[in-house]
């Protein structure tokens, strides 16, 4: 699950005339917490994800999760009354939820524990993926764009504001359409708990 936030700070300057090429950068933040699970074997380790893992839906707990936030700070140039993006910063902030043992694990289960983190990180990293995917393709139509006949900067704004949802869409889609095939009756996310639980 990924819980979005989207924010544009935008500033207007004038210009004689438009700069070669736009600059744009994205920076990514990633902040990691743990919660804490118990249990000596698979079954019980998993039972204690499903009560103390992050909130997944309104009755459901997830594993683990990646929630993300997204902001653009824009400066719009504005030359013989067309505009144009000057400089688009984006900022990605990436929170990960993971599972922590506090348990002492018996010999063997240690190492099968390790397998199964490894297989959830993995997960989540390419939730993390795509979210950096969709700020650079974010972040290469914006420096492109250019309107004509736009004094006010008011239509280059707007489209940069479209742009933005568009492209977050599309990659919402992703992460969804990924989800879905890890979390389907025999993906991935199956076959680890269940290889999990038999240990």
């Amino acid at each position: 699950m990924r819980l979005t936030t989207l924010s544009m700070l935008t500033a207007i300057a004038a210009s004689a005339g438009f700069a070669a090429t736009a600059a744009a950068d994205v920076k990514i933040v990633v902040t990691k917490q743990t919660y804490d699970i118990s249990g000596i074997t698979g079954e019980a380790l998993i039972r204690s994800m499903n009560r103390n893992g992050p909130r997944h839906g309104f009755l459901s707990r997830a594993i683990a999760q990646t929630s993300y936030t997204k902001g653009w700070d824009i400066d719009f140039v504005q030359a013989k009354r067309a505009c144009h993006i000057q400089r688009a910063n984006g900022t990605l902030k990436l929170k990960v939820t993971l599972p922590r043992v506090v348990s002492t694990l018996p010999p063997g289960l240690d190492k099968d524990w390790e397998r199964f983190l490894a297989g959830v990180r993995k997960h989540e990293d390419t939730h993390g993926d795509i979210a950096a995917q969709m700020m650079a393709a974010t972040e290469k139509s914006l420096v492109a764009l250019a309107v004509p006949n736009d004094p006010g900067c008011s239509k280059t704004r707007r489209e940069a504001s479209r742009r933005i949802d568009v492209i977050y869409d599309q990659y919402e889609d992703r992460q969804n359409a990924f989800d879905a095939s890890e979390h389907r009756e025999g993906g991935r996310v199956e076959y680890l708990v269940e290889a999990f639980v038999k240990s």
